[in-house]
């Protein structure tokens, strides 16, 4: 470890590293071996960030939109500056290409940018009143400081949109990335204190995640909660912020449909499918994750998509010949063996990949293709996560938008056709939060962003997102 930098929280603009605290190492997943030494914020350290965000929060909200517009603008530029180097620390941590890593922190960019002029519409209302002595007022103001958790798969896009929305409606935030990737986020906080943005108004902490949560939860300076996840930590969080009745916005699992009709456009279907599945080798919440293609197009389509998918380059992201990535981290390796031996075993056909890891050292996975995958297979169930795609063979758009609800989840969805009333039925039938119709691009900036059933709860993105983080307050003012 003395050969690798030592990293650590951010907390009042000053990093924490070594000391009497734990720490972990950072690893590369195209190699195995560790990049760095990410030194653990113990409980004080989390206290103190609450305390100095409870600060913070009262400088960045008393500035006018103007100047907070001015500063996310100023990050935006910054990160377009240094867009290279943050695309860098993303592949090295995390593991996708290069070119994915470069979308990312262009996207975050954009998102700071829209969020940048969005901040200054917060507009409240003037309600005519039922009396001429009263005026009646609708105002919105920051709900307060905000406690953000954002996962290891797409390390600084999930973070910034957490940062922005918390800024840009006059929150201070305090952020827990995932410590698989914490590089980036970290240089994301510098730009924003570099930006103008207080350096109590934004902290960033690694550590122990339930101590963290609960530690941070449970403090009186914390307003909100924002977290990105699993179900199941999310059921904890939430459980804890229902105890301190704080506002919660939750974008838990996901395992999103596509329901591939036989009046699509094949060619277009496949070539952006397998685009979708297997950027970040599949380890996206929204990611396409259950195919239901009609039997009339069935074979012609599996055909098309195994013979794309083999031909996919996996290799160390780093290189610019790499088309897929290794998987963030070995317990990954073992949760893709898991699920596409099941499959197998109870009588789905594999048609490409899976046999072995493409290489060692590494997290390496050939992109999985399995066909007449049975309802009861794992993979159907549960969030793969992971470059495998199961498909379900369907004779009707009744039977696929049956199969397709018939999960917990309801996060995204995908539907092909070229028949207005197809399309009119799915819109209405498929039981997601965002649905792309021949498209599987569902996250503009100024779009809201949100799960039903088990996918989470309130509104991670645009207008809406902003007004999750504002209490509304009721004014009745007489003469």
């Amino acid at each position: 470890m003395s050969t690798v930098k030592s990293i650590g929280p951010l907390i009042g603009g000053e990093s924490l590293v070594g000391g009497s605290r734990q720490t972990r190492p950072v690893l590369n997943p195209a190699t195995g071996e560790a990049i760095a030494e990410l030194t653990l914020a113990s409980q004080d350290d989390v206290r103190d960030a609450a305390d100095r965000a409870a600060k913070g929060f009262l400088e960045w909200s008393a500035k006018t939109p103007l100047v907070r517009s001015n500063a996310l603008r100023g990050v935006a530029l910054a990160m377009r500056r240094d867009a290279a180097e943050l695309a860098q620390m993303l592949t090295r941590e995390q593991g996708k290409t290069l070119k994915e890593a470069q979308g990312e922190v262009l996207g975050s960019a954009d998102l700071f940018d829209w969020l940048a002029e969005e901040g200054k519409r917060l507009y409240g209302r003037v309600v005519p009143s039922r009396s001429p002595d009263v005026q009646q007022l609708v105002l919105l103001e920051p709900v307060g400081p905000v406690a953000a958790f954002s996962p290891w798969n797409y390390p600084l896009a999930l973070a910034a949109r957490k940062i922005a929305h918390a800024l840009a409606a006059g929150c201070s935030v305090v952020i827990k990335p995932a410590e698989e990737a914490p590089s980036a986020v970290l240089h994301l906080a510098r730009l924003c204190l570099e930006s103008g943005v207080p350096e109590d108004a934004i902290h960033v902490l690694f550590g122990v995640p339930a101590m963290v949560s609960e530690t941070l939860i449970e403090s009186a300076h914390i307003q909100k909660i924002s977290f990105t996840g699993s179900v199941s930590v999310g059921r904890q969080l939430a459980s804890l912020a229902g105890r301190a009745l704080k506002k919660v916005t939750f974008e838990l699992g996901g395992h999103s449909p596509v329901i591939v009709m036989d009046d699509a456009d094949l060619d277009q279907a496949v070539a952006l499918s397998v685009a979708s599945k297997f950027r970040n080798a599949g380890q996206i919440c929204i990611a396409p994750t259950r195919f239901f293609v009609h039997d009339a197009i069935y074979d012609a389509f599996v055909g098309k998509f195994s013979e794309l998918a083999s031909a996919l380059r996996v290799d160390d992201g780093m290189l610019d010949t790499a088309q897929m990535g290794p998987l963030a981290h070995e317990r990954r390796l073992h949760a893709m063996e898991e699920l596409a031996q099941d499959a197998v075993s109870r009588g789905a056909r594999l048609v490409t990949g899976m046999a072995e890891r493409t290489r060692a050292p590494g997290f390496f996975w050939k992109p999985t293709v399995l066909t007449d995958v049975p309802h009861d297979a794992r993979i159907l169930q549960e969030e793969p996560f992971g470059p495998i795609a199961p498909f379900v063979r369907i004779a009707s758009l009744d039977q696929a938008l049956q199969q397709a609800n018939d999960v917990q989840f309801g996060l995204a969805g995908y539907a092909f056709t070229r028949a207005l009333r197809n399309a009119r039925r799915i819109q209405d039938g498929l039981k997601v939060g965002a649905l792309g119709m021949n498209t599987f691009n569902v996250t503009a900036p100024e779009m809201p962003f949100l799960g039903v059933k088990d996918s989470g709860l309130g509104v991670a993105q645009g207008k809406e997102g902003l007004l999750d983080h504002m209490n509304i307050k009721a004014v009745y003012r007489a003469d």
